[in-house]
């Protein structure tokens, strides 16, 4: 428990830190654009809460702060505050400047993240070319979820699954059409382990209600386990990485947008028509 509890430790800080450096990033475009048409920005603050370091380099009308909770960042860019007074002859202030400076320093932090990530995709893709994944032939167990089917039943990693409720198996896909279309049913699977076949009966839970292609919703066997898969890269030139770089982020924000989006309607029609 304790190996597991230390992965999910650092799991959880190792995301705190990704979204503050995602967030430090937005802030900066927002303040490198604002200073650009000479916005007087009044506080760079990286986390939140109590203030534990600060400096104002010498001219500048920017305090620099790091807060005591390491979390997301900010910039006060003076006028914005709707709820604050300001003078309109003030060039400083935000609300002061042209359309096109406002527009640009809103969208300075958008641009800014898609920057950071296309830089750091075409560094990947130059190094190390692009990932490919295959499934592997026979069906090898590379992983076994504690407290699942699988795992009750006493499978382990490097187990190769032959036969499943007499059908062969020859990868992943066969596992997963005879195990999903049996939930809750008691299942015989053939493993080799060792040299050594063994027969033994799993139930599947199930999982779900997922939607199916035809649009309707359905509940699916799963028994907990991962298949072993072999992953290679294939060299890029420096323009495919340029071009991959550039795409990659869109279509990576474009497929979580879709994903949010089918979340919230899986939820608001099981709402509507109750539980399966």
């Amino acid at each position: 428990p304790y190996p597991r509890r230390i992965d999910s430790t650092i799991g959880i800080l190792l995301a705190v830190l990704g979204i503050s450096v995602l967030a430090i990033i937005h802030e900066a475009g927002h303040y490198f654009v604002a200073r650009a048409f000479k916005m007087r920005v009044t506080r760079f603050s990286i986390g939140l809460g109590p203030s534990i370091f600060k400096y104002r380099p010498k001219g500048s009308p920017t305090t620099f702060q790091v807060c005591a909770v390491p979390l997301l960042a900010y910039v006060q860019i003076a006028g914005m505050n709707p709820h604050e007074e300001y003078d309109a002859d003030d060039p400083g202030l935000y609300p002061n400047k042209g359309v096109i400076a406002r527009m640009l320093t809103i969208a300075a932090g958008p641009v800014a993240n898609y920057l950071a990530a296309s830089l750091i995709m075409f560094g990947l893709f130059v190094s190390l070319g692009d990932k490919h994944t295959e499934k592997t032939s026979p069906m090898v167990i590379d992983e076994v979820t504690p407290g699942t089917p699988a795992a009750q039943a006493g499978l382990r990693e490097g187990d190769v699954i032959r036969a499943a409720n007499g059908r062969p198996i020859a990868d992943v896909d066969d596992l997963i059409d005879v195990t999903s279309a049996r939930p809750k049913q008691k299942t015989r699977y053939e493993v080799e382990r060792d040299g050594q076949r063994l027969i033994v009966t799993i139930t599947p839970y199930a999982d779900g209600p997922l939607r199916a292609e035809d649009g309707s919703r359905q509940w699916v066997g799963k028994i907990g386990v991962r298949a072993a898969v072999r992953t290679f890269y294939t060299p890029m030139t420096v323009g495919e990485s340029a071009t991959e770089a550039l795409v990659q982020p869109v279509l990576m924000s474009v497929a979580t947008i879709a994903g949010l989006a089918a979340m919230v309607k899986d939820c608001s029609t099981e709402g509507v028509m109750g539980p399966s």
